[in-house]
């Protein structure tokens, strides 16, 4: 319930789209910064969203020192852990599709690292015989615009 709740405040707040950070500004004169902070937002929207859909949220960015990778999130859909991906694209004012869709990012070598992650989140957490799956959460955020979300459950396997 408050899940919901708070992504339909946060869903609101992003019905125009989410602020970016004019070019002139000083915090935002590399694209790197721009990404980091697009991701960011991405991340806090799809917390949300996901939460209004019903999933228990355990761990964000979850990381193994020396391991490569991240699991961006894990949850409990029902009785499923759900490892979740997310991507987040800007398409540029007068674009109607991004450069390439957020999904495509999650790539083989990408997949791999996220299932390493999550085989060693399985083992610290001693659910080795809970049923868990890999989702992937796209999306696409427009000026002016709602950002589009597209949940890819069981996107992959690992």
């Amino acid at each position: 319930m408050l899940g919901r709740i708070v992504f339909g405040m946060v869903d609101f707040a992003a019905r125009k789209g989410f602020v970016t950070p004019a070019a002139d500004d000083p915090s935002a004169q590399t694209a790197k910064h721009r990404a980091r902070l697009t991701g960011m937002r991405g991340e806090t929207y799809a917390y949300w969203y996901l939460r209004s859909k019903g999933y228990l949220m355990v761990a964000r960015n979850y990381t193994v020192p020396g391991l490569k990778g991240e699991i961006d999130m894990a949850g409990y859909d029902g009785r499923v852990l759900a490892f979740v991906e997310v991507k987040t694209r800007s398409v540029a004012q007068g674009e109607t599709q991004p450069f390439s869709l957020p999904e495509e990012a999650v790539n083989a070598e990408k997949r791999r690292n996220v299932g390493r992650m999550a085989r060693q989140f399985i083992r610290a957490r001693r659910v080795e015989d809970e049923p868990y799956r890999f989702d992937v959460l796209a999306i696409e955020m427009r000026a002016g615009a709602r950002p589009t979300v597209r949940l890819h459950k069981g996107a992959y396997t690992s």
